[in-house]
């Protein structure tokens, strides 16, 4: 239905999205999380013209919606979005608010356009307020009357940008039921949205968004149960994060240390749990990683969820995992580092070397 390739869009020296790929079929939920300034709406913008892409490609049934050619206007009525302001207009009522689009885009007639407004009506819960202005509805009302009025123009698709955030919580759980009930009746959407509970529940698939790009999809299963990019694993588990940058053979270690531990009783690990991850990260990168390179960052996350603790180490040379050498130099350290962790995953990022180690729950 829709295939984006290498989209890219910059608003002057200010890249927000980087090459972003993704294929949207039929009948897919899709919602799209991410911390909040990483192009998740403006991605959304840009699949339906309302930002111009700078780069790349957006296929809609076979038609490029960059091609010059195109009739953006006819494309765009295959894409309903729903804003998080509602824009309603305040001087029409509810009805007419609705019955506005299909009277002068789609030229239905009058009667019709007013039957199908009030069916949607009824699907949204609203029917007794059609007669009823924007400014005497609540803010959830409000919603499900855009909700409504962008189902009257028979999209194929419908963009949801973050449409909850404007709400209050007790206003979330009333919009949040009708494009559940959308999804159960089979329409695709595209939800921008923090109510990570309610993308669990209602996607097929979800995308993880962090820097402009897409770093990771998969079902809501793979994505919330086990993510595998260690920014997803921050974002689902809300990983509070210690980072220090090492650049030379000299670095103060006492420093380091210093701040670990601050950082280690901020986040309440125990005395011992906090003496392992300090002589986990010694070993490691004194015994390991210093002979061979002085460009190491050392992050560390404790999960607010169950105080897990995940250690990740970015350091140049070439690609080798100091883990699975087997010199002599260093036996000791890796014996020590079996013991006190687990081996979550090695790699390259960003052109480096990336190790993943878990703190194993060990007892005092």
């Amino acid at each position: 239905m829709i295939s984006v390739k290498h989209l890219s869009k910059q608003f002057g020296p200010l890249t927000v999205l980087r090459d972003v790929n993704a294929e949207i079929s039929k009948g897919e939920v899709i919602s799209i999380i991410g911390p909040s300034g990483t192009g998740k709406s403006t991605f959304l913008r840009c699949l339906n013209r309302l930002e111009t892409p700078s780069g790349g490609e957006i296929i809609v049934d076979g038609e490029n919606l960059l091609a010059p050619s195109t009739d953006i206007l006819k494309l765009r009525r295959k894409m309903g979005m729903v804003f998080q302001s509602f824009n309603l207009f305040s001087h029409l009522m509810v009805i007419e608010n609705i019955m506005l689009g299909p009277l002068h885009l789609l030229k239905t007639g009058r009667q019709e356009a007013y039957d199908e407004a009030m069916k949607l009506l009824t699907m949204v819960g609203l029917a007794a307020k059609s007669h009823a202005y924007p400014d005497e509805l609540s803010g959830g009302q409000k919603q499900r009357v855009a909700i409504a009025r962008t189902l009257a123009m028979k999209p194929e698709i419908v963009l949801f940008d973050e449409p909850t955030s404007a709400l209050d919580p007790t206003m979330v759980s009333e919009v949040l039921a009708v494009i559940r009930k959308l999804a159960e009746n089979g329409m695709t959407m595209m939800i921008v949205t923090h109510e990570m509970r309610f993308a669990r529940d209602v996607s097929t698939r979800v995308f993880y968004m962090d820097d402009g790009e897409i770093h990771e999809e998969g079902t809501p299963r793979q994505i919330f149960d086990a993510p595998q990019h260690r920014k997803t694993r921050a974002f689902i588990h809300k990983i509070r994060t210690w980072e220090y940058v090492i650049d030379s053979r000299a670095f103060d270690i006492y420093h380091m240390n210093a701040e670990l531990e601050e950082f280690g009783v901020k986040q309440l690990l125990s005395q011992h749990r906090l003496r392992n991850l300090q002589l986990v990260i010694e070993e490691l990168v004194v015994n390991l990683l210093l002979p061979k390179t002085e460009d190491i960052v050392i992050s560390v996350g404790v999960s607010e969820e169950n105080g897990a603790v995940e250690m990740h180490f970015l350091f140049g040379g070439p690609l080798r995992n100091p883990l699975t050498d087997d010199s002599e130099d260093g036996a000791l350290s890796r014996m020590i580092l079996r013991k006190l962790t687990v081996h979550a995953g090695f790699g390259a990022e960003q052109g480096k070397n990336s190790l993943t180690l878990q703190l194993k729950e060990s007892k005092p």
